[in-house]
């Protein structure tokens, strides 16, 4: 695979472009997840043209009418920064880029709780910053995250997990069997859609059965849309669960009965919180291998993204 192209602040990066002169470099996003995608960074402060280091601003009014003011002068640079905004995600269409990660708490590039102000009253976290929501505008289903939110094991493998599917269904999309392709990608995903959301798996199950009676852009469109929404569900231990319990079922003659009990002890260590996921996928993984089972061997769900990462080792 091809590394994934990921918009990204500039300052995660370590660049020094913050009104202060500094940065936020994030090492995992920098030095470890680094090694798999391609950053695209954007600083809509500095790309709008204001200097390094430059006065503060704030979000300030309603979350529906947001106002984005330097603090010090009351200068209001809302209409200058929805400009570039729009003509930067514009840009970023074109980039084929899988996702996004903004800088937590700005007033351009937080996604969610950025602080509003209203005088005299305590500020209030329920703003976007105003590049991050025509960006979200514009790319609704597209997985993004902030740094702050990705120190949580659990979103962060959520979101890692989206991108690299979001990757591989374009990268079938570009085979020129299109409709084996689309099969194929939904047979191998089966697992790891059912881990999120079942329900989607089977709406998504219909329209790859009659991907012939529409036409096939709308097919792609609705497909990618059910697979970023299901995606973005979190996949709960019980249905993690289920899963693991479903792959076991194709071993049901092969182990013997040290094997299930081993299995199954692990499967109920993990649901109540005792191991980590990883340690039922890895011995589960060692029984595909040893009995060379070909359904399960292409699921990607015993590997949605590289191992090094560490995502399925939180408990």
């Amino acid at each position: 695979m091809e590394k994934i192209k990921l918009g990204i602040s500039s300052c995660l990066l370590g660049e020094k472009v913050r009104y202060d002169g500094g940065h936020k470099l994030d090492r995992f996003l920098m030095d470890t997840l680094g090694k798999y995608v391609e950053y695209i960074p954007v600083c809509p402060e500095v790309e709008c043209g204001l200097g390094v280091p430059r006065k503060s601003m704030r979000l300030e009014g309603n979350p529906g009418t947001l106002r984005l003011i330097v603090t010090s002068t009351r200068e209001d640079m809302t209409e200058r920064m929805v400009s570039f905004a729009q003509k930067r995600v514009a840009q970023l269409k074109k980039e084929d880029i899988c996702g996004f990660i903004f800088k937590s708490d700005s007033p351009s590039s937080g996604m969610e709780r950025v602080k509003i102000y209203n005088e005299p009253s305590m500020p209030v976290k329920a703003g976007r910053g105003v590049f991050a929501g025509i960006f979200m505008d514009n790319f609704s289903l597209l997985p993004v995250e902030d740094e702050g939110r990705l120190h949580d094991p659990g979103l962060r493998e959520n979101f890692i997990e989206r991108i690299f599917a979001l990757k591989r269904w374009r990268e079938a999309l570009g085979n020129k069997k299109i409709k084996k392709s689309l099969i194929d990608f939904h047979t191998r995903h089966k697992l790891l859609i059912l881990a999120h959301s079942p329900k989607h798996y089977q709406l998504m199950g219909k329209l790859v059965a009659a991907q012939m009676s529409f036409p096939r852009v709308d097919v792609y469109k609705q497909y990618q849309d059910l697979l970023l929404e299901a995606l973005k569900i979190k996949a709960t231990p019980k249905k993690h669960v289920n899963v693991l319990q479903h792959m076991m079922g194709y071993f049901k003659k092969q182990l013997s009965p040290d094997e299930k009990k081993e299995l199954l002890e692990l499967i109920k260590n993990y649901d109540t919180g005792n191991v980590p996921l990883i340690v039922p996928i890895t011995l589960i993984s060692h029984y595909v291998r040893k009995y060379d089972e070909p359904y399960l061997q292409e699921q990607i769900y015993l590997n949605p993204h590289p191992s090094e990462l560490l995502l399925r080792n939180h408990v």
